[in-house]
């Protein structure tokens, strides 16, 4: 399944989300601690990064360093779509300035993949609407 031009490991499909807006939910069965897929976008400098992050209401960009980062608004990847949740079930890895989402555990088919941004350009003024029981209550 993964191409150059596709770098998804496991099927996931692109819906509704409960959580905000669209999201990405797994399409087969994901087993544990796998690589799932990629986020990619146009890379841009942190600077312009930020630039670009106070203008979204949705933000889909990830810093992989201190110079660089990862702006996936434009991108057809649907790993883009992975919502944040206080309780994921992803974790998202910076390799080689690559953005790589990896199961936390066995993932259903169904199940909508999540990861915790932690730190993110919002600086705690944005409603989290995970619903988690152990939700920090915003990102």
């Amino acid at each position: 399944m993964a191409t150059p031009s596709n770098p998804q490991k496991f099927a996931v499909e692109v819906k509704p989300s409960a959580i905000d807006g669209l999201g990405v939910f797994a399409a087969e069965p994901i087993p544990a601690y796998k690589k799932i897929g990629e986020l990619r976008g146009e890379a841009v400098s942190v600077r312009e990064a930020r630039r670009r992050a106070r203008q979204q209401q949705r933000i889909m960009i990830v810093e992989v360093s201190d110079r660089r980062a990862i702006d996936a608004s434009h991108s057809q990847d649907p790993m883009r779509y992975t919502n944040h949740s206080c309780a994921p079930n992803t974790v998202l890895r910076i390799q080689r300035g690559r953005v790589e989402f990896y199961a936390m555990r066995a993932i259903a088919p169904g199940e909508e993949l999540t990861a915790n941004y932690g730190t993110t350009h919002h600086e705690g003024k944005l409603e989290c609407r995970c619903g988690a029981p152990n939700c920090v209550g915003r990102i």
